[in-house]
């Protein structure tokens, strides 16, 4: 009886360290979730869309944390892939060669706005993952430009439909949607490369 009453005390403490240590884990899981939310959720109240901003940028969280270096790259990363995105878009659009007077010459001038808009963001890319503490205010001010060039010429792709008839209302949509969601987050890139600017020079890792 001795015996089976050790091997059962025994079994309580294992059975209530092993609850204790998970519930430990849970909680510690809780608390890592909660700072990854706070984290992106503090580095996108500087940016106008907001929501987009969020969920664009959640999965930086726990490498950027509250580093505006990172943020800003983070930023202009995913912007670039938006971009890419954009502009292979356009260029199916082009091959299937369905567009026609004034359309396809929006289309072709939407097609190099965009591709200079590939190449301010990645000049910005480069900057931001190699400036220096000496040259900052210039740089920053260069990334500053080059991102409010890429916005504009994503506006005015969208301005070269924005007017012409014949085009297909779905395919207008669609067309919007897309440049539409690459402005916002070149908005919100520019936004948080403006707070880094504020902030000031910090030692850029090379991720993201």
């Amino acid at each position: 009886m001795t015996f089976s009453r050790t091997i059962f005390s025994i079994n309580c403490m294992l059975l209530t360290a092993c609850f204790i240590s998970l519930c430990s884990c849970s909680s510690t899981d809780q608390e890592m979730a909660d700072d990854s939310t706070t984290y992106v959720e503090d580095a996108c109240s500087v940016t106008r869309y907001h929501e987009i901003c969020v969920h664009s940028l959640a999965s930086f969280s726990n490498t950027a944390k509250r580093d505006p270096s990172k943020w800003a790259r983070a930023g202009v990363s995913v912007t670039i892939t938006q971009a890419k995105l954009v502009s292979q878009y356009l260029a199916n659009l082009q091959s299937r060669n369905t567009t026609r007077g004034r359309n396809r010459v929006a289309l072709s001038d939407c097609i190099e706005l965009f591709q200079d808009t590939l190449d301010f963001l990645h000049g910005s890319l480069d900057v931001l993952r190699n400036f220096t503490g000496q040259d900052f205010n210039s740089q920053m001010e260069d990334v500053i430009s080059w991102l409010s060039s890429a916005l504009t010429d994503e506006d005015t792709c969208l301005e070269g439909f924005g007017g012409h008839a014949g085009w297909k209302m779905k395919r207008n949509h669609l067309l919007q949607n897309e440049v539409l969601n690459s402005t916002y987050m070149t908005s919100n890139a520019l936004a948080l490369v403006n707070k880094l600017a504020t902030s000031g020079p910090q030692q850029p890792l090379k991720d993201p």
